[in-house]
């Protein structure tokens, strides 16, 4: 009898698990990969910015793997709703939870819930497609906005921002939300750190693209580029230079501006009925810590999107820490016949390939802890669903939205594909209509 596995979640921490069993397992193995969603491939699908097509060509990788014959996409499928984790442990020798990192962590400032106040997630989810968004949702009237972070994600957002509706005509942002972006009154775009130049967290690849935007003056402010010390490594040294090389540069009159700020943190968000304004304070460090001078300044902003860090969230009936935001687990081991893997295991730490090593240790602990065990399975999946009147997304399913996307481009003159939005239009591509 072959050795059958759940994995719940089909991101890149889901599917490279999937990998990991069929390679590594020495009995045959037979992989179910359930998703909420009727798409796989998560973050590299909702996550990756529509303009960095090197990065989200992973997918081509992560479409090999859901095509091996021990693997099986079941989209459409939800942990909770549908089905129970005793109902899963009924059906599989053993449990892979990959579910990921999904919600932005707060601010914890006062203004926080103002309309115009936005997770970045929900920023990226509507330009990229996320059928859990309304196309409908971001109305982009105000002339200046504020991204609070300065990682990648941050990064992500302002270039979208900045750039205009013809420079993203060719990627596969929906064509609802490429017309919101077409209409965008915004003219200046303030990304604010609470520290200083050396504790940015983006790459110096994703940093330099900045400096290229063709519809956007690049700011630095002099002051806020200083660096005390000279020794670090090599990309944060990078990442001064080129802080620093804009600081030296005069703005050459773009149609839009991009102010990079540091050592400011934001400690209220003003306004009556939405956002009005970004109350900051100037900080420094003291004894490593950031704390503030009491120097204030206020953004005249109507949107602020924070980009301070992702958090994983509960899985009904799966344990949870709610001080690391991860599922407790010895080396992916959760307890009894359940496991985890990616940022639910670890937090959201690493780029999408650390996920491959991640879940090659998950399923080393899982096959060592399953050898020569009976294997009982009293139900079957398909026969549960099936008595609850669940009919799981295929992966032929899938194909048949992929090729919608396909010729919608191609009917729009728009590259290589165009998001289908909301789950109707999925269900109609699949089902021929």
């Amino acid at each position: 009898m072959s050795l059958r596995v759940a994995v719940v979640g089909s991101g890149p921490a889901g599917i490279y698990t999937a990998e990991a069993l069929v390679k590594q397992s020495a009995e045959p193995v037979e992989v179910d990969v359930l998703e909420r969603l009727p798409t796989p491939y998560g973050l590299v699908r909702y996550g990756v910015a529509p303009d960095h097509t090197s990065i989200k060509s992973i997918a081509n990788y992560l479409r090999k793997v859901l095509e091996l014959p021990q693997v099986r996409f079941l989209g459409g499928v939800t942990l909770g709703s549908h089905l129970s984790v005793e109902d899963l442990l009924s059906c599989y020798d053993a449990v892979v939870y990959a579910t990921g990192a999904m919600v932005d962590r707060r601010m914890g400032i006062p203004g926080e819930d103002l309309p115009g106040s936005v997770a970045a997630t929900d920023f990226v989810n509507w330009y990229c497609g996320h059928p859990d968004v309304d196309p409908d949702r971001f109305v982009l009237d105000s002339p200046e906005i504020a991204v609070i972070g300065v990682g990648n994600v941050a990064v992500d957002v302002v270039r979208v921002l900045a750039k205009t509706a013809e420079e993203l005509a060719a990627t596969d942002v929906p064509h609802d939300v490429l017309e919101r972006l077409g209409d965008s009154q915004v003219k200046a775009i303030h990304m604010i750190g609470r520290r200083g130049p050396e504790h940015a967290k983006f790459t110096l690849k994703e940093l330099r693209e900045l400096g290229e935007l063709a519809n956007a003056d690049v700011c630095v402010r002099p002051d806020e580029a200083v660096v005390l010390g000279a020794d670090f490594p090599r990309q944060i040294r990078g990442n001064i230079d080129v802080l620093q090389s804009w600081a030296a540069r005069a703005p050459v009159g773009r149609p839009r501006r991009l102010d990079v700020r540091f050592w400011l943190r934001p400690v209220e968000i003003l306004g009556a009925d939405r956002v009005e304004g970004l109350k900051l304070e100037r900080t420094r460090l003291e004894d490593g810590r950031v704390v503030g001078t009491g120097v204030y300044e206020t953004l005249p902003v109507g949107m602020v999107l924070r980009s301070v860090g992702y958090q994983s969230v509960p899985l009904p009936g799966v344990p949870f820490d709610a001080s690391t935001m991860t599922v407790p687990n010895q080396a992916g081991h959760v307890r009894g016949r359940e496991y985890v893997s990616g940022w639910l295991k670890r937090g959201p730490t690493g780029v999408i390939g650390t996920n491959k090593s991640d879940a090659a240790e998950t399923v080393r602990t899982l096959l060592s802890d399953l050898a020569g065990h009976d294997r009982v399975r009293p139900a079957s999946l398909d026969d549960l669903l099936r008595s609850r009147g669940v009919e799981p997304v295929t992966y032929e399913q899938w194909r048949h939205i992929e090729a919608a996307e396909e010729a919608l481009a191609r009917t729009l003159g728009r590259g290589e594909r165009v998001k289908l939005v909301g789950l109707d239009a999925m269900r109609d591509a699949f089902r021929g209509r």
